[in-house]
């Protein structure tokens, strides 16, 4: 019992801490943030009778993951020296009259659209991950198709019309779902290779139990703790630990870290003595 609860409070820590992990845990924080602004913004969508939507201009915002000021920025400039998204939007077709007219209008289903990939890869800078993230999610669907979803519009559709939308439908539902499959897989293969190393660890650790306790670096022995520790601290505390071994003539043992290469391992009771010294 005691190995399962060491190993899954280190896991729980690399997890959090290394950068391995990184893309994951963006991932899954992103799908949680967009899934709690789409339900914030629900009320501000709307569908016409004819399926067209649109939505406000602070819905939009949020979407790309931008102030609301932007984007009047953007739309006001047509008017006199468009802006880059000004100017993309016009050669799709909206000119300055109709960028205007979104502010009290809302904006249409296809300049969202627009707008959303601008902020994905043309902004510049000034782009967000969460309009790419976005972006990735109605590339299969569309944004109107999202829209009709969420606002719950369906078409009136004659039989022939609807055995073929129902196709369509489950052939959309099994590419998500395959692709949801895909991204489980990798996440579980990269669990898998961090618990290989986090276990090479340990069984590495374990071998070096000496008479006086098993051995461990500094920042291993503050993690087992639950204590705290800054680099240039653990630095400090390992100039200690390799002061007093030396003088105990115990040998100090090195093993590869990941994040600061080369570290010693110092026997627990000499680690004890260590940060028991601090607080004294």
């Amino acid at each position: 019992m005691h190995k399962l609860t060491k190993c899954s409070f280190t896991f729980i820590y690399y997890y959090y801490t290394d950068p391995f992990f990184e893309k994951a845990r963006a991932s899954t924080i992103s799908q949680i943030e967009i899934a709690q602004i789409i339900e914030q913004i629900k009320q501000e969508i709307e569908v016409d009778p004819d399926g067209r939507g649109k939505a406000s201009i602070r819905a939009t915002a949020r979407l790309a993951g931008v102030s609301d000021m932007a984007i009047i920025k953007a739309l006001d400039s047509a008017k006199l020296e468009p802006s880059k998204l000004s100017k993309i939007l016009m050669e799709q077709g909206f000119d300055a009259t109709n960028q205007n007219q979104w502010r009290t209008n809302g904006i249409p289903d296809k300049g969202i659209a627009i707008i959303l990939e601008y902020y994905a890869y043309d902004a510049g800078r000034y782009c967000t991950k969460q309009a790419r993230l976005v972006c990735r999610s109605f590339n299969t669907i569309g944004v109107r198709a999202w829209m009709q979803d969420i606002t719950g519009w369906t078409k009136p559709a004659a039989p022939a019309e609807t055995a073929m939308t129902q196709i369509q439908l489950l052939a959309a539902i099994a590419k998500h779902l395959a692709e949801q499959e895909q991204r489980l897989l990798e996440q579980q293969q990269q669990q898998t290779e961090v618990l290989a190393r986090l276990k090479a660890l340990e069984i590495e650790q374990d071998r070096f139990n000496t008479p006086c306790g098993h051995k461990y670096s500094i920042v291993g022995f503050t993690t087992l703790q639950g204590l705290e520790i800054s680099v240039k601290e653990a630095s400090t505390k390992g100039r200690k630990a390799s002061a007093l071994c030396r003088k105990q003539n115990i040998e100090i043992e090195r093993i590869h870290d990941p994040r600061f290469g080369r570290v010693g391992l110092y026997p627990e009771s000499v680690l004890i003595e260590v940060f028991c010294a601090n607080q004294n």
